[in-house]
């Protein structure tokens, strides 16, 4: 018997209020465990894709589900809920610089905390030793009392990912992680990405730019051509020159 997808678009089209089209009826489905690496061109919907999967952006129509249950319909707690099953990693880190490296994993579990507590550092010791070991799943735990802002970009990127591991989360968004980093860096944030996904069984969507890393590390690869989906493959079928045709200016 198939799995459910944990993951489904039906039909989802996003206009934002200028009237830009960002999707354009997108139908997908994602199923549990799959690395899967949206790729095209900058302005090509990737970034909205994803952000309407933890409800960072509102489809004006069409669903989203994540685990059977409709997006746009969570408030509250059980948004709050959602967004603890889905890690988002972002281009730029989004830690808080001058706060050490700890104390931004920590923040993953900032929902579970009244926020004078988070506020205050005021995290269980149980929380702490779980940071502890998220950071040595990104080979990180020596820099665990530095300055974020001490570290290189990738050393942050991996914070970050560290971070999303306090949620416990059944997904992990990846937008564009890799773009600011150097080779060297963009290897150990990939496989970072590719070890939790292999040995957590989290499902990992990755949107990159870069043909040779998605051929890499995907298990499946869809590509994005203003607001919709033109391409969606498994990796044994995947061909390097259909990447690039999805990348031929319009």
């Amino acid at each position: 018997m198939k799995a459910q997808p944990i993951i489904e678009f039906q039909n989802v089209n996003k206009v934002y209020d200028n009237g830009t089209v960002g999707l354009k009826a997108i139908n997908l489905k994602v199923n549990p465990g799959e690395f899967l690496v949206v790729v095209g061109l900058s302005g090509a919907g990737k970034s909205t894709l994803m952000r309407t999967i933890n409800q960072m952006h509102r489809p004006s129509s069409g669903k989203v589900l994540v685990d059977g249950v409709e997006v746009a319909t969570l408030k509250g707690t059980a948004l709050r809920e959602l967004r603890r099953k889905v890690g988002m990693i972002f281009q730029n880190f989004n830690l808080v610089k001058r706060s050490s490296v700890e104390h931004n994993v920590l923040s993953g579990k900032i929902s579970y905390y009244p926020t004078w507590k988070s506020i205050l550092g005021l995290y269980s010791k149980a929380d702490k030793r779980k940071a502890a070991q998220a950071l040595d799943r990104v080979n990180l735990l020596e820099k665990i009392y530095m300055r974020a802002d001490q570290l290189s970009g990738g050393q942050q990127q991996r914070v970050a990912i560290a971070r999303t591991l306090m949620q416990d989360p059944k997904i992990i968004l990846a937008d564009e992680p890799i773009a600011s980093l150097d080779p060297l860096t963009t290897t150990a944030v990939m496989n970072d990405l590719q070890k939790l996904n292999q040995e957590d069984g989290i499902t990992v969507i990755v949107n990159l730019h870069s043909v040779p890393l998605a051929l890499k590390y995907a298990d499946r690869i869809v590509g994005m051509r203003a607001g919709q989906l033109v391409y969606d493959e498994p990796i044994d079928q995947v061909t390097e020159e259909d990447l690039n045709q999805i990348y031929q200016p319009m």
